[in-house]
């Protein structure tokens, strides 16, 4: 089903938790909510399964609306299924009984409700461990049955509240491919709820960043990644750093250096640029045209040093990717190759913060 929100508002005590927020996703579409902890996300997902009543606004899924002022669908009657982060299963049934339970609740027999289940394991690669107890499998292996047990209840809706947040990093990855697999042979529309803005653009189709109770942009990982509409989503999406510029008839400069843009336009004056580690390249301090710095700080990420280059002029350092070894203290040159200019950039917030963790 499609799920159409707007307008969608909810308060507690008188502080707004989903401020307004207006979405519409497609049937089909695995669509991703980031934002950090206390931003609404898990409230409009709530929402949506019918968990919590909102104060304002409409939900609708498919062609009907499930929520509304003075109108609340249970959710038991919403066809949509839930993924928790705690998975939620049951430990005294096996694997089977944890899947088959939708069916049989529903009125099948114990045999075809167990027929039913097996097919729906086989389809998350857990057939093989149908008469094992929760308590025997990994975190990864739960969470697939969890994922079983909702394509068992029929959901044309599936929901999931932070679904890796309990597994260990290698394990998350490792996820993240077999979430993706799942949602293309469920055929389910998926809304996904995390803080970890990396595990959202890798899994989804289209995502929406969220702060404060409001959706701040809406669009594809790269979209979002490579045209970031404000530096509030230019500094939580990816790396990188928020820059101070002056443009002047078309033309960007940065600390005294002609900079080409990407997005330039608009009215002269103070604006701010996001620079991806991409956007820059690092020479030896005396190149011409370069930007003079030193290394500020600098981590082995394995594969690459990464490094933080304080420039005389910016509060703030530039952020790169480097080959070799950097050392603290050394100075380096810096070539600017591009960035995007923000179209809202405000030059009154500021300047220099950097973009992701």
């Amino acid at each position: 089903m499609s799920i159409s929100l707007r307008n969608v508002g909810k308060s507690f005590n008188d502080v707004p938790a989903v401020a307004g927020v207006s979405a519409e996703i497609k049937t089909g579409e695995f669509f991703a909510i980031v934002g950090a902890s206390g931003c609404g996300k898990s409230t409009l997902l709530r929402l949506i399964a019918g968990l919590e009543t909102l104060d304002r606004g409409e939900i609708v899924l498919g062609r009907k609306t499930v929520s509304a002022p003075g109108q609340h669908m249970a959710p038991e009657s919403r066809g949509v299924g839930f993924v928790f982060q705690s998975y939620a299963l049951w430990p005294h049934l096996d694997v089977r009984g944890n899947v088959a339970f939708p069916a049989e609740a529903a009125g099948l027999s114990r045999s075809d409700a167990a027929r039913h289940a097996d097919r729906h394991l086989a389809t998350v690669a857990l057939e093989s461990f149908a008469t094992g107890k929760p308590a025997e499998l990994s975190g990864g292996q739960r969470q697939r049955v969890a994922l079983a047990r909702c394509l068992a209840q029929g959901a044309k809706t599936i929901l999931m509240d932070e679904p890796l947040a309990n597994l260990d990093p290698h394990l998350r990855q490792a996820m993240e491919a077999d979430l993706v697999a799942f949602h293309r042979s469920s055929g389910a529309t998926t809304l996904y709820i995390t803080h970890d803005q990396r595990e959202a653009m890798a899994v989804a189709d289209r995502m929406a960043v969220m702060a404060d109770g409001r959706f701040l942009q809406v669009g594809t990982p790269d979209e979002i990644y490579e045209r970031p509409n404000n530096a509030q989503v230019a500094r939580f999406i990816g790396q990188g750093a928020v820059q101070p510029v002056h443009v002047l008839q078309g033309q960007a400069s940065i600390v005294g250096r002609a900079v080409a843009l990407r997005g330039i336009g608009g009215n002269d004056g103070p604006c701010q640029v996001v620079f991806r580690p991409s956007d820059l390249s690092m020479t030896s301090a005396d190149t011409d045209g370069a930007v003079q710095g030193h290394v500020q700080s600098a981590l082995y990420r394995g594969g690459h040093w990464e490094g933080h280059i304080a420039v005389d002029g910016l509060e703030q350092p530039f952020l790169i990717q480097a080959p070799h070894p950097l050392r603290p203290g050394d100075s380096v040159g810096l070539k600017l190759k591009g960035g995007w200019l923000l179209p809202d950039a405000d030059a009154s917030e500021t300047p220099g913060h950097h973009a992701g963790r």
